[in-house]
């Protein structure tokens, strides 16, 4: 207790403005009805099956404030602003997943991006129920940002075009964090959302997971951190997930180039790798990114997996970035945007699943 009273009165003039700058401004959030929905274009390929397309882009917009980061406040601008112009166009993508909406100017660029359904993943003061309280290996360190208080929610939100139906969220344990992640309050969330004349809703999950080298933590301790999560990511899909629903998780995983975290995270995960699906050419998808190697899933922190539902299944058919400094905008983050179109295909004559749109 003496040790963390010594961190906090040497750091608290730094922190404070950031966690006073990140909480006057409150999480977006924003309800959307299925009357007011508008309907995705339907396509029959055949005389059996129905078809539509739904878009999803990751995207960690590097919103942290100050003293992590400073001047982010314009180009965060320029990503709520750039996403609107999309919306309003009628090529934004259907869904985004957004990672590191921390500061202020952070949530306001999620708002400004005019999606009518938004909700925001654990908040600072989330608890973290059915963790470990086994100690992580090695020693915990105050100055590494384990001081047992998050100054700042998960950073997690998602936007969509279509009705968000319900939410859940989770922590990550106070014994599943390592280093200066612990700092803010990461987890997992799920947002179902309906798209109407699908016949079941659409299960889709956000998360942000404990980063390696920007932890500060020691190999083994943010190594262990990140297992505990995927653990913990594997139990909230289990227990929220409905089985006759299709599945998407995308996020900021921070595995890029690490076997051992990528191991750890098999283990827990069934789940398809889109990455991996398309790296086939036989599958179908179209690549439109340069992916070097063999498993081009390695090169990246930003990825999604999918699953089918019992009647409604998904498959990628385009994979391509986004504010990557090509024709889709300017870099304006430390991540490109990861942007995939799926194909979901159902039955001919299907009938709604209650409680959709």
């Amino acid at each position: 207790m003496a040790a963390t009273s010594r961190f906090l009165r040497r750091f608290g003039a730094c922190v404070a403005p950031l966690l006073l700058s990140a909480c006057a401004t409150p999480a977006p959030y924003r309800e959307l009805s299925c009357s007011a929905a508008v309907a995705p274009a339907l396509v029959a390929p055949d005389a059996d099956r129905i078809t539509t397309t739904l878009s999803v882009l990751t995207y960690n917009i590097e919103g942290l404030g100050w003293p992590a980061r400073s001047g982010r406040g314009p180009s965060l601008k320029q990503i709520g602003a750039r996403l609107a112009a999309l919306r309003a166009a009628g090529k934004a993508p259907d869904v985004v997943l957004f990672q590191e909406m921390f500061s202020g100017s952070a949530k306001q660029a999620v708002a400004d991006t005019g999606y009518p359904a938004i909700a925001a993943g654990p908040h600072r003061t989330t608890r973290a129920r059915g963790s470990t309280k086994d100690k992580l290996p090695g020693k915990s360190h105050i100055n590494r940002g384990e001081i047992g208080i998050h100054f700042s929610g998960s950073g997690l939100a998602v936007a969509s075009r279509y009705p968000i139906l319900l939410t859940r969220k989770r922590a990550y344990g106070r014994k599943s964090c390592a280093g200066l992640d612990c700092l803010s309050n990461k987890g997992i969330m799920l947002a179902r959302i309906a798209m109407p004349g699908v016949p079941t809703p659409i299960d889709i999950y956000d998360t942000h997971m404990n980063s390696r080298g920007a932890s500060r933590a020691p190999g083994p301790r943010n190594l262990a951190a990140h297992e505990r999560q995927a653990l913990e990511a594997s139990a909230f899909i289990n227990a929220s997930h409905d089985d006759a629903y299709p599945l998407i998780f995308g996020g900021d995983f921070n595995m890029r180039h690490s076997e051992p975290r990528w191991e750890n995270f098999a283990r827990y995960q069934s789940l398809d790798l889109v990455h991996r699906v398309c790296a086939d050419s036989a599958s179908g998808c179209d690549v439109r990114m340069s992916w070097d190697g063999d498993e081009p899933w390695m090169d990246t922190q930003d990825l999604q997996f999918f699953w089918p539902g019992d009647r409604v299944s998904v498959r990628p058919i385009r994979v391509e970035a986004m504010f990557d400094g090509g024709p889709s905008g300017p870099e304006l983050s430390d991540h490109d945007g990861f942007l995939v179109t799926y194909e979901l295909s159902w039955p001919r004559g299907a009938a709604l699943q209650p409680g959709g749109c």
